[in-house]
């Protein structure tokens, strides 16, 4: 059973017989430990804030039935680990899917190939934590008077609190709509049409980031980190 906040995702998905719902990740309408695994792909690092980042964590633990175990991905600050750049440095030149820019919405290697808080949770623990992974270890730089910066897509990160280009091809700008335009390359003929640039907010984790706050939690326990293409990724036991 799959779920996401999009519904035109999940309406995908129906369309291809898929079991789907819309719903939070903060919230998941789903009795607790009554699953075996859950896998949270892509999704953690698009929270704004150490809370609900630690919020949706404890909710996946909350599904899992004693036992249970859950891998979970998000972005790597670190997009260049052990002398070896990641498959999304690699596509910056020549990549037959470089216009799709970052359109998926999925982590940047696939598997097969990314409610309110709750009140339990320690707010000051979760802010010393923010802190603690916001110093000049992984290079990330401050953010000044609350404007995030814009990432370069297919480049290294230089901060961990970022808004990252979507390119929207094909669509239609409505009056309404308050985004970025762009001109960008349209067919062989090299003609060009202007195309609407949403943002995407992104919380990039540092290396040991995800791993120290599962580990906050006392009803789950890592089995495994690693790094994985320029994810950092944890899978999790429910105890």
């Amino acid at each position: 059973v799959g779920c996401d906040r999009s519904r035109n995702l999940v309406d995908i998905c129906g369309e291809k017989h898929f079991q789907a719902f819309v719903c939070d990740a903060l919230s998941v309408p789903i009795r607790s430990s009554s699953c075996d695994a859950c896998i949270s792909v892509a999704v953690i690092h698009h929270f704004s804030t150490a809370e609900r980042r630690l919020a949706t964590i404890r909710e996946l633990a909350r599904l899992l039935r004693p036992g249970g175990t859950a891998l979970i991905y998000v972005w790597a600050m670190e997009q260049e680990y052990k002398n070896q750049k990641s498959k999304y440095l690699k596509e910056k030149n020549g990549s037959k899917n470089k216009d799709k820019e970052m359109n998926t919405g999925t982590a940047q290697r696939p598997l097969n190939d990314q409610g309110p808080d709750n009140s339990s949770q320690d707010p000051a623990w979760s802010d010393q934590l923010l802190n603690d992974f916001k110093d000049e270890s992984c290079g990330a730089k401050p953010v000044a008077e609350f404007r995030l910066p814009v990432h370069t897509n297919r480049t290294s990160f230089h901060s961990q609190d970022l808004l990252v280009p979507w390119h929207l091809k094909g669509g239609t700008k409505k009056k309404e709509e308050n985004v970025d335009t762009v001109l960008v390359p349209s067919g062989s003929k090299g003609l060009q049409e202007l195309s609407p640039v949403f943002h995407r907010y992104y919380h990039v984790f540092c290396e040991g980031e995800l791993e120290a706050v599962c580990r906050s939690l006392d009803c789950v326990r890592v089995q495994k980190s690693y790094y994985d293409q320029g994810n950092w990724c944890v899978i999790l036991e429910k105890l």
